[in-house]
């Protein structure tokens, strides 16, 4: 059995017709639309194999530990059939989730969404940490079953025809996308692709790797004007940093595990304990602190592949993280700079974003007094900059209050980016040390931070938001010169060399190809590219250019002129 937990503020959803003949039909009242609010979603699919007596057991189990972790009262058993490929019968489907509601109801208001229906359904994602959580559970008996089957190798096994085919990268179905999908953009751009080789990782292009890195620069730039130091930890460290952290209790069941020399190691699910290590690898002084230290770190977390989506839903992604520790004095300025950062980079691409301020949840560690004073700093400094927020009680890190960034895209869903957690709990946990002015030793506070949070959804909701018409200074081809006629050809070569000599790094290419000229202005209109060079007869007697910018056409233009204007605005990034 497959199921993915989802800790919503609320969710609607309506049975529209049958999916199986076989199911019952619905009374009035169940036809209806159904709301439930603050509730704990569990999408579920039973697969083949899977016993009635221990799957209500295993998915009973799992669904009261998570809601007593996020205090949920209310829980919707959704059927989701989408979450496997390898279903059970729905009889033995629909057993298991009336055994499963009846078992639930005993502690808890159920909900369970008809099965065998399609069904139209909205919801509300909580952002905490523990709002999204996929699991994977069997019978004893299937569990060794296939790990049986999967030690029993065959030659076949090693035909790399039969191994090809079985990888090979299956078809973006598009037909339920928006046109401005970054899905879809990501074809016609070629900007990455996924395999299934590796599920839920990116396999970047030229093209989307050149906007990866055009914004990590850009990240890089406004926090070295601000002091910060940039590391990079191992992708994989032993677990115990994990329990050491807290993480582990929380975070074990979505965490790639391996073992070393009978060890415990993690594929690190976020940065945090990294940070830690290289703090205490050295000691401290009062004088290095604020210590502002970012990092574009690498993580893996278990997904579900029935729930992964593109670039907003992956199980591998970069975030960039940033641990600032300091004293308990230097917090409010620290946390307003952080601000700033997170404005200079939104307000970069027009996004319009919201502020919330989610406070303590009933599971944490920390005491009482520490959140007390870290919630009142955090809101103090929000009041000071004349910030806009929401208090969203009960939905901070279990380390801390925090601030989030929501960000609204083209089609007005909000996406948690930037981050801002106060943390005294775990520089205790590390016991990190800095030696004061008085020649004692003294824990750092720490503050978490993140900008543009996964650097994948940005990328993604940043392509959406623009529908791929990006600035200048981020495109992967910022100018293509096209020729009308062969004749044209080497006036157009010149014009290119006079640009790229002009302004180093240039993103300039050409289309001379034998063809209507239309068509290379819709291969390039395609391809997103922001300025296009058309190099006719006219052009050629005059030495001039006509520049194609946003559809229209400037006719005319003096190559001197253009130079300055297109250096202007990669240099500012305008």
């Amino acid at each position: 059995m497959k199921i993915l937990t989802l800790h919503v503020d609320y969710i609607n959803f309506k049975p529209l017709k049958k999916a199986l003949k076989s199911v019952s039909d619905l009374s009035e009242q169940e036809k209806k639309e159904q709301k439930v609010s603050e509730a704990l979603v569990v999408l579920t699919a039973v697969e083949k194999g899977d016993s009635v007596q221990a799957s209500v057991s295993e998915l009973v189990k799992n669904v009261k530990d998570v809601a007593s972790q996020v205090k949920a009262k209310n829980i919707v058993l959704y059927p989701y059939a989408h979450l496997s490929s390898n279903l059970a019968s729905p009889n033995i489907a629909v057993e298991i989730l009336e055994k499963a509601e009846k078992e639930l109801s005993k502690d808890f208001k159920v909900t369970k969404a008809p099965f065998g229906y399609y069904k139209e359904f909205e919801l509300k994602v909580k952002g905490h940490p523990l709002s999204e959580l996929s699991r994977s559970f069997g019978s004893l008996a299937t569990i060794k079953e296939e790990k049986k089957s999967r030690q029993i190798e065959k030659s076949e096994d090693y035909d790399p025809k039969k191994l090809l085919n079985e990888i090979s990268k299956s078809k973006l179905d598009s037909s339920k996308l928006k046109d401005n999908d970054h899905r879809i953009l990501g074809q016609q751009m070629d900007l990455f692709s996924f395999s299934e080789v590796a599920p839920g990782m990116v396999f970047w292009h030229n093209n989307g790797l050149i906007i990866r890195n055009e914004l990590v620069e850009f990240w890089r730039e406004l926090q070295r004007n601000r002091g910060y130091k940039e590391i990079s930890t191992p992708q994989i460290m032993d677990a115990k940093l994990w329990k050491i952290s807290g993480h582990w209790e929380k975070y074990k069941e979505n965490i790639f595990l391996s073992n070393y020399e009978n060890k415990d190691f993690a594929v690190k699910p976020m940065n945090c304990p990294g940070g830690m290590v290289v703090y205490r690898s050295s000691p401290k002084s009062y004088k290095e602190l604020p210590l502002r230290v970012a990092e574009l770190g690498i993580v893996h977390r278990q997904e579900l592949s029935g729930v992964l989506g593109g670039l907003f839903r992956v199980v591998q992604f970069t975030q960039d993280d940033a641990h600032i520790f300091c004293t308990e004095d230097q917090l409010e300025e620290e946390i307003k700079g952080i601000i700033e950062l997170d404005d200079a980079i939104y307000s970069k691409f027009d996004f319009e974003y919201s502020l919330e301020l989610s406070t303590r949840p009933e599971k944490r560690i920390g005491t009482d007094k520490q959140w007390t004073a870290a919630e009142k700093i955090l809101e103090k400094v929000l009041k000071k900059s004349k910030m806009k927020f929401k208090v969203n009680k009960g939905d901070g890190a279990f380390y801390g209050p925090k601030i989030d960034f929501h960000l609204k895209d083209s089609l007005g869903r909000t996406w948690q980016c930037g981050t801002i957690q106060l943390d005294f709990s775990m520089p205790e946990r590390f016991e990190l040390e800095y030696v004061d002015k008085d020649n004692k030793k003294k824990r750092p506070v720490m503050l978490h931070r993140t900008l543009y949070g996964s650097l994948e959804r940005f990328i993604g909701i940043l392509l959406e938001h623009t529908n791929g018409r990006l600035p200048a200074w981020l495109a992967p081809v910022q100018i293509r010169v096209l020729s009308f006629t062969d004749r044209n050809v080497k006036y157009a070569k010149k014009t290119i060399k006079k640009l790229a000599e002009s302004i180093p790094g240039l993103r300039i290419d050409a289309d001379f190809r034998a063809v209507p000229v239309n068509s290379k202005i819709r291969e390039a209109e395609l391809m997103r590219i922001p300025f296009v060079i058309l190099i006719g007869d006219k052009e050629q007697e005059k030495n001039t250019l006509a520049v194609r910018h946003e559809g229209k056409v400037k006719y005319d233009v003096k190559a001197d002129g253009f130079i300055k204007e297109i250096k202007e605005l990669i240099e500012e990034r305008k």
